[in-house]
């Protein structure tokens, strides 16, 4: 980072970071919201392993396609526009995976959901990064991203005890309500970006400036955060989306498994922080290599036979250090990409992960059908995750040299 380590956070700058954080708490609702109504929903339309893998897969693929296709407009349209559509569109998916009344409708809304999140997180991330304080924008976005696991946290706590009380379909709908009481929040707190505004129309160009991902030697660092950004993600959403269940298989009783999903995410509130505190100093490319590394060790002791503490301290820490490695990935982006093609670059590394994530929730339904050993099945994820911080630490390099 340039420029000299400088605390001076604003009015502004605090309601934009503190919004932004708000926004990131309803992706970890809705991620962390289908691993808790999946059983009910399971039982309730009698599906397996497979199909569940298919609904946690259709709201990601729809994140790609808000990253790939939609959120790169903001670059040339403007932030503020984008977010309050990605924020609409989110809200009418959410809302509409409560009302589905076949799977079909289900999968359809979960598409246009996710594309209205995929579209919202490069969006709020480039001006969480814009707005930030001189020499803090990796704290900031440690505190954007603490915003994840916060929503899924208290999204875990909820869904306990109002799944059994009203049913899955009913707790859909809240989160749907509740993330579309955050559009007039960010109606009235969001301005747009100050880069966007000083170009004027005649610089801006009328279509997303992705070409500028690859010129001036950058297309080495742009593919080298692509691949870490691609097997980060289809660890973190294998995870994320099937804790509960990899805690059964771990021998917790299930009302433990839902516990060790909100422990996990516990984790990452501090996880995500701590990354952004401690890259004040050190570069965030090696903190994920160091961060990842940890998480792929911890997966793997996760599936020994050990008792329940010992399982849910080991679920705190591989939320500390996976979803901590994983919120690096913007800090390093902002580092990447100047601000006028911020949120493409995000928009575009978000979105390869994502193709990950797809993968990830799909290939871990796979391999637990396929009764594997649990142990062969996180060895299957640990090897990626060594892999996502040895390719961020490489993107960092290329971009250096």
């Amino acid at each position: 980072m340039s420029g000299p380590v400088d605390s001076g956070w604003t009015p502004l700058s605090r309601r934009i970071v503190a919004i932004c954080t708000l926004i990131n708490a309803l992706d970890g609702m809705d991620v962390l919201i289908m691993s808790y109504v999946a059983p009910a929903m399971a039982a309730d339309w009698t599906i397996g392993f497979e199909m569940m893998g298919l609904g946690f897969s259709a709201g990601l693929a729809g994140m790609g396609i808000g990253c790939l296709l939609v959120a790169p407009f903001a670059d040339s349209v403007g932030r503020r526009p984008i977010v309050l559509m990605a924020l609409m569109m989110m809200s009418a998916g959410m809302l509409g995976t409560g009302l589905a009344s076949s799977l079909t409708l289900f999968l359809i809304a979960r598409i246009v959901a996710g594309i209205g999140i995929g579209t919202l997180l490069a969006s709020i991330a480039a001006l969480t990064a814009e707005y930030a304080p001189q020499g803090r924008t990796s704290f900031a976005i440690g505190l954007f991203q603490a915003g994840y696991p916060i929503g899924a946290v208290i999204t875990g706590l909820a869904s306990i005890a109002a799944i059994p009380a009203f049913g899955w379909q009913a707790t859909l709908l809240g989160a749907g309500c509740l993330s579309l009481a955050v559009l007039p929040v960010a109606w009235m707190g969001l301005p747009e970006s100050r880069r966007f505004m000083e170009a004027g129309n005649e610089s801006r160009s009328a279509t997303p400036p992705v070409g500028a991902l690859f010129i001036a030697g950058r297309w080495r660092s742009t593919l080298a955060l692509w691949g870490a950004t691609f097997a980060g993600f289809a660890v973190l959403y294998f995870v994320t989306s099937w804790i509960p269940r990899l805690a059964i298989e771990a021998g917790l009783a299930p009302g433990a498994a839902l516990w060790a999903g909100t422990i996990f995410n516990l984790g990452g509130c501090v996880g995500a922080t701590a990354i952004g505190w401690i890259a004040i100093r050190t570069p965030i490319a090696r903190l994920i290599r160091l961060f990842l590394g940890g998480a792929a060790i911890l997966l793997l002791l996760f599936s020994a036979p050990l008792p329940l503490a010992l399982i849910l301290l080991i679920a705190f820490g591989i939320g500390l250090t996976l979803q901590g490695g994983f919120s690096g990935f913007y800090g390093l982006c902002a580092e990447l990409y100047p601000p006028e093609t911020r949120s493409s670059g995000i928009g575009w590394a978000v979105g390869m992960g994502r193709g990950g994530a797809i993968l990830g929730p799909a290939l871990g339904g796979m391999l637990l059908a396929a009764k594997l050993p649990l142990w062969a099945v996180f060895l299957s994820f640990a090897v990626p995750l060594v892999l996502s911080g040895a390719l961020a630490v490489l993107a960092a390099r290329l971009r250096t040299g």
